[in-house]
């Protein structure tokens, strides 16, 4: 990275204290300011730092691109119910038809049937298969979920998360992501 670059655009990719990702989707990353904060207060060990230096008066910094907290932060074993984690545990597509534009979520038992929104009646699905099925039960109109929904486990949302790199990945952040995706230098 070119010594000039704004610092804004100078992320810091932050592990946890055994080095992998805090989360993976979304990528766990902190702005030049949390970084500084967090090297200046010593909660963290810098693990790879940019070119990009910001100085104040009294110092200068080199921005760091990797860092990992002192201390260890114990995962969640189960994500929290959004609707942006219900996307990625179906891998933003529809249950019913495979398309991936214009997703929302339909409830398998309507809610004017009593259904919850809760993990295991929720699943992600395209809008013409949604106003399609409308407050009707599936199996009423031919229509079944490619998967059985269920509530997952983080390591099932990272796992999916592996296969929507961000658009973004820095060199010095390679070592501690496992996409397939090729990076850019």
């Amino acid at each position: 990275m070119h010594p000039n670059v704004a610092p804004d655009s100078c992320p810091a990719l932050v592990l946890n204290a055994d080095y992998r990702p805090l989360s993976y989707y979304p990528l766990s990353l902190w702005g030049w300011q949390d970084v500084v904060k967090a090297v200046f207060l010593e909660r963290v060990h810098i693990v790879s730092e940019y070119d990009t230096v910001v100085r104040s008066p009294s110092f200068e910094v080199r921005l760091p691109s990797v860092v990992s907290l002192k201390t260890y932060v114990k995962p969640a074993r189960y994500p929290a119910f959004t609707r942006f984690n219900v996307f990625l545990r179906d891998k933003f597509m529809c249950q019913y038809c495979g398309e991936g534009e214009d997703l929302t979520f339909d409830h398998l038992i309507p809610r004017s049937k009593g259904g919850q929104t809760t993990w295991d009646n929720v699943v992600a699905a395209c809008s013409p298969c949604n106003l399609r099925k409308a407050n009707k039960m599936a199996r009423d109109c031919g229509m079944h979920p490619a998967m059985h929904p269920i509530k997952p486990t983080v390591h099932q949302l990272h796992a999916n998360g592996r296969h929507f790199p961000p658009n973004y990945l820095h060199e010095s952040w390679q070592d501690y992501l496992y996409w397939d995706t090729e990076l850019d230098p």
